[in-house]
């Protein structure tokens, strides 16, 4: 049975708020990729080798990929209720879909290199097309289906961790897109990263969808808040007991920071039970803030919340010429700026003496925020002015 809801509204500013704060965190993710002296000389979760500062850089920016991919799923979900047909909304999803993965190998992915050849790079916006490919089948579902599905591949994908397709190589491929990620061909000059694959966030996706009613219930703050202390106390228990759910158990450090740090360290490629358990409870918390905050600051946030392909697609340029250009101002190293993806995951020694401390990346994020902000503003102004169909696929 469906919630009691109101009649549809144009938008809800509080869902475009918290997508808006999720694209901030990102572009501090992204800022510190190109900029960060050590972003891949180790993982900035290694407890053994990071800081705390650099740390929780790294992991509060965990949050964008589940905000993306559940909120587009809500988003699908309110397009239905305010009117779109199922078979309206299956055509939709599938064309979008279409273009964003059309946009990750294309677009994107020279974004990242600046250069031809460059290495096709499947990551978020790939994951959210393909998801939305498979949402369009589940929507013909009862949501009460898609919610016992999206639960079921959520909670039981660490089962296939092990996993391996014996056979033919193509089998393996197929693998890596649906569940491990990987490259291909495995080697430093692979034309195929997947760093996002399709199963869980695909189920992430339906989870949004599923439960998208509740944001225009009047009782979703006290939903949200439940849901969200409950998936954390689900995150801290199973964690605690390291039997399931995360497939590298955590230990004690040298420190109690360490030891902290291990706790938290949950893998995100592909997404662990533990790592959306954990995101997805800290999103439920901060869904009814928005509800309640007003001025300035949720008024810049929902500017880039209402406007998250534009923005995603525009800061990946503004960070990677920015970087060129200080480089080149600070005369560092240039052998790393181009193709930088493959660099950075295969031939880390290119990137060696190339990046900046992290003070640096802070003003860098600052600085690319204020640049994106108007940007972003005119582009939410003339989504808002025209209303062709092809506004809708941007």
């Amino acid at each position: 049975m469906e919630p009691l809801i109101p009649p549809p509204r144009p938008r809800l500013h509080s869902i475009d708020a918290l997508r808006g704060l999720v694209i901030c965190l990102m572009a501090l993710d992204h800022a510190r990729d190109f900029f960060h002296a050590s972003a891949y000389a180790y993982d900035p979760l290694d407890a053994a080798q990071t800081t705390p500062a650099i740390y929780l850089t790294r992991w509060i920016t965990h949050l964008c990929a589940p905000a993306f991919l559940l909120l587009a799923g809500v988003s699908a979900w309110l397009q239905h209720h305010r009117g779109k047909s199922l078979g309206q909304l299956s055509r939709f999803l599938l064309m979008r879909g279409l273009w964003l993965i059309t946009l990750e190998v294309t677009v994107i992915s020279f974004g990242w290199a600046f250069s031809v050849p460059y290495l096709i790079y499947l990551q978020v916006i790939w994951a959210i097309g393909c998801s939305m490919i498979a949402l369009t089948a589940l929507i013909w579902l009862p949501r009460a289906a898609i919610l016992a599905i999206s639960l079921v591949i959520i909670a039981g994908h660490n089962l296939l961790d092990g996993l391996r397709l014996a056979g033919p190589a193509h089998l393996g491929q197929l693998w890596a897109l649906l569940h491990s990620g990987g490259r291909w061909p495995n080697t430093d000059a692979a034309l195929l990263l997947v760093t996002y694959p399709l199963l869980v966030w695909a189920a992430v996706m339906a989870l949004g969808y599923a439960i998208a009613p509740i944001f225009l219930s009047p009782r979703r703050n006290r939903i949200f808040t439940a849901a969200g202390v409950l998936l954390l106390i689900f995150f801290f228990g199973l964690r605690a007991l390291n039997i399931y759910g995360d497939p590298h158990p955590w230990t004690s450090g040298a420190t109690p920071a360490q030891t902290v740090m291990h706790f938290f360290n949950v893998q995100k490629y592909p997404p662990s039970l533990l790592f959306l358990s954990v995101t997805l409870g800290i999103l439920f918390l901060l869904a009814p803030l928005f509800d309640h905050w007003r001025g300035r600051f949720t008024d810049i946030l929902r500017v880039f919340g209402s406007v998250p392909l534009f923005a995603y697609v525009v800061h990946i340029y503004l960070l990677h010429a920015a970087n060129i250009v200080l480089l080149i101002l600070t005369h560092k190293p240039m052998a790393g700026a181009f193709d930088q993806i493959r660099n950075a995951f295969f031939l880390p020694e290119k990137l060696a003496g190339s990046g900046f401390s992290l003070p640096v990346v802070y003003l860098v994020w600052l600085a690319a925020l204020v640049l994106l902000y108007p940007l972003c503003r005119w582009w939410a102004m003339v989504k808002s002015r025209k209303h062709s169909w092809w506004i809708s696929y941007l």
